[in-house]
């Protein structure tokens, strides 16, 4: 069927479903923008409460598209609301994976039955989103799934049934959330070496055999299998061993990352396509002209993503700990960033950093990690912020939220070498001292190095047309997306 569309003159036509959470929509958006760069007419789905987040962020006029790349929205099946937070994620994955088929069915028939667009010829496919799979498959074209997670977190996420095999998942009780219990050796997944308990996506710590995130990544992780290919925003050269050990195991995999470089050197920042956004808070453009004032690797940037929460106790501590450090930093505070409250830093933090801060409550990433002033950034290691900063050449200090942050947190510390690792139990005295390593010490100063290596690493994997990425990207649609 994809073949007949594309061979009759029609444009390949492309449905792309990302997972309804910041991090997930922005990589999305990436691959959508580089395959309407290849002639793919888009359509792009999201939920309706993140479509209506979009236009409060954007604009009402910013989901207009084009001619040749729309948005669409489904509903996700939880209750309708207008605040301006990432919803519940156990609830959203429950909701979606129960609700989404029905909805998405019917905006492809609709679709198909207009006359103003070419038919559906393929979809590419959150990875936590895998219900489209059905419908792929009902409509007889090729479906790509698309995890967003690193290549490392993915693999440990494909084997999570063999944690429940073995019995360490879900954990007997509270007692085996110990250090000793943490620290047992998982020495049986392929390619990944010296990993530890604490080292896997955190959603195993769970006590309950009916965990909904446990249970939803085991059944997604295995309805990858029948995806026409997999898709991961990482590069040959970082994660070389794991991507070929899922090879064996899987549909083919295809490295297409750093996808934010990719898009870059594929598409004007300033065109249409360029300007379509996909931030669900508005960003802060302010911090940017600040930046331009510092000098080079001087400000540390702190940003804990868009799904992170700590307590108000643990705030404090990060913001104490980073006045003491006498540095220039960038700290990016979302309003829903403390459990059950409004986050609020103490006044006379406020006053003592006066003279060295920005705060804002979000801003564009990207270009921050690429800024020459920022030396050094306190993260979260998810893997879009993970990605970039290795891409900016800026060492990281890793405090690993959840799912595979984990994961990511050990492969920068050891596999990587651009990390530095710090307690879940935040201490000010602690944040003081690893940001003082990060930025003047020894440590700091090789994981520089290193950082920069990975860097020209990046770049060489995206280079326009020998680069790995760029190779993966086209067989993956004359193969794969195309049928050819």
């Amino acid at each position: 069927m994809v073949s007949d569309a594309v061979s009759s003159g029609q444009r390949p036509h492309v449905v792309c479903v990302p997972y309804p959470a910041q991090g997930h929509i922005n990589p999305m958006m990436k691959v959508a923008k580089l395959l309407h760069a290849k002639g793919f007419h888009v359509t792009f789905v999201n939920t309706i409460y993140n479509h209506n987040r979009l236009l409060r962020s954007r604009g009402p006029n910013a989901l207009d598209g084009l001619p040749s790349f729309q948005f669409e929205f489904i509903p996700d099946g939880l209750p309708e609301t207008d605040v301006d937070v990432t919803q519940d994620i156990p609830a959203l994955c429950e909701s979606t994976m129960k609700t989404g088929l029905a909805p998405f069915k019917e905006l492809l028939g609709r679709i198909n039955a207009g006359d103003d667009v070419p038919p559906v010829t393929c979809i590419v496919s959150d990875g936590c989103m895998s219900f489209t799979l059905d419908a792929a498959e009902e409509l007889g074209v090729p479906e790509v799934i698309f995890w967003t997670t690193s290549a490392c977190g993915f693999l440990a996420y494909v084997h999570y049934y063999r944690f429940i095999e073995k019995g360490l998942s879900p954990l007997k009780d509270e007692s085996y959330l110990t250090k000793e219990n943490l620290d047992t050796k998982i020495d049986w997944i392929p390619s990944m070496r010296n990993l530890r308990l604490k080292d896997i996506p955190s959603f195993i710590r769970t006590t309950n055999p009916d965990d909904i995130m446990l249970n939803f990544l085991v059944r997604e992780a295995d309805r990858a299998k029948r995806a026409s290919a997999i898709i991961l925003n990482t590069f040959d050269d970082l994660e070389h061993d794991v991507i070929q050990s899922m090879q064996s195991i899987l549909p083919p995999v295809y490295s297409i990352g750093p996808l934010h470089l990719l898009v870059q050197q594929e598409i004007d920042e300033n065109s249409e396509i360029g300007q379509m956004g996909s931030n669900l808070w508005r960003e802060e453009m302010e911090c940017l002209t600040w930046l331009d004032t510092k000098s080079q690797n001087s400000v540390v940037y702190v940003n804990f993503g868009s799904i992170t929460v700590m307590t108000a106790e643990q705030l404090v501590e990060f913001a104490w700990g980073l006045a003491a450090t006498g540095k220039e930093f960038f700290w990016v505070i979302r309003p829903d960033l403390v459990v059950g409250d409004v986050a609020i830093v103490p006044p006379e933090f406020l006053t003592e950093t006066a003279d060295r801060r920005m705060l804002a409550s979000w801003c564009p990433q990207e270009k921050v990690l690429s800024h020459p002033a920022i030396g050094g950034f306190l993260t979260h290691c998810g893997w879009n912020s993970t990605l970039e900063s290795l891409c900016g050449g800026v060492p990281m200090v890793c405090w690993p939220f959840f799912a595979e942050q984990q994961t990511n947190c050990k492969f920068c510390c050891d596999e990587w070498e651009i990390g530095i690792e710090i307690g879940g139990d935040v201490k000010r005295d602690e944040v003081e001292a690893v940001v003082r390593e990060l930025m003047d010490g020894e440590k700091g100063k090789k994981m520089r190095e290193k950082a920069e290596e990975w860097r020209r690493l990046a770049e060489k994997a995206t280079e326009h047309e020998l680069g790995s990425s760029v190779v993966n990207l086209e067989k993956l649609v004359s193969n794969v997306l195309l049928g050819e």
